[in-house]
């Protein structure tokens, strides 16, 4: 069978695409972190936990296997996983054809900016590079030192207003034009230990540093964030070793972030912290 749209196969049941997907996810969770992680979030909030618009997902089956997926959750951009220049090409052309509205795309560098041209010849939508990231996979841990004063505690339901208003500031800084419901995302990581706050020895919370769910063997860190008034001091850093310490300690193999590679501090905290480039990622967007 020569590559081509119809080796893409379309659903919104969430049962099905893992169901068919599932063992190919699995097999790369490093690379595939951003799907599984997203998948397990939709089982335990339901379809709409992203926002009020229906999932989309797809598979790239040829040969009896699955080769490459995608999804995407309204109102976020298209998620793909590595595929070919034609393979890539050929899923514009079935979504444009269907009438999809695309935001954008995040993918692998090659792949992102391979669909972003092929949804401007398809769509007729203009592309433009909004963030570079690289993924990182914790090596061996060094916890920074001296430690700041102060100790690393979970969030709780009593943290809960202060989380949902540091997610906000958070969204805001990284440049995201859409996020979800602040207290949502808070109720969603308290309710399995999800996010490390660093607490000063007065017990204010000065920074915090969250973690996917473990599925597949990897935790991913993320968000990590402190208010301005508080950078400099280390917060990050402690905060981020402790949730990554944590996340070994629950029995992830691999623990898992994304940086910006336009914000070179954090980039070299998380390598000091034990952290080693996986490969690199893009996200642009489009506008017709």
């Amino acid at each position: 069978m020569a590559p081509g749209a119809y080796d893409w196969q379309l659903t919104h049941d969430l049962d099905v695409f893992l169901g068919r997907a599932g063992e190919f996810l699995r097999s790369r969770p490093a690379q595939h972190t951003v799907t599984l992680t997203v998948t397990d979030a939709l089982r335990r909030r339901g379809p709409h936990g992203f926002g009020e618009g229906t999932p989309v997902f797809g598979f790239l089956e040829r040969d009896g296997a699955v080769r490459a997926t995608f999804f995407r959750t309204p109102p976020y951009p298209l998620s793909l996983t590595p595929v070919s220049e034609r393979d890539a090409d050929a899923l514009a052309a079935l979504l444009a054809g269907a009438g999809h509205s695309l935001p954008g795309v995040s993918a692998d560098r090659a792949t992102a900016g391979a669909f972003a041209g092929a949804w401007q010849r398809r769509a007729g939508a203009t592309a433009t590079l909004r963030r570079r990231e690289r993924l990182y996979r914790l090596g061996s841990l060094t916890v920074p030192e001296p430690a700041p004063p102060g100790r690393a505690r979970v969030a709780t339901e009593a943290d809960r207003d202060q989380l949902s208003r540091w997610y906000g500031e958070f969204v805001e800084t990284i440049g995201e034009g859409v996020s979800r419901d602040g207290g949502a995302w808070a109720d969603d990581r308290i309710s399995y230990g999800g996010v490390t706050l660093w607490e000063t020895p007065d017990g204010t919370p000065v920074s915090m540093a969250g973690a996917t769910a473990l599925i597949a063997g990897q935790v991913r860190v993320a968000p990590v964030y402190t208010p301005a008034p508080h950078r400099g001091h280390g917060y990050a850093g402690a905060a981020t070793a402790e949730v990554s310490r944590a996340a070994l300690a629950s029995g992830a193999e691999e623990v898992l972030l994304f940086t910006d590679l336009a914000n070179p501090t954090s980039n070299g905290l998380y390598q000091r912290i034990g952290y080693r480039p996986v490969s690199d990622f893009a996200t642009y967007d489009f506008t017709t």
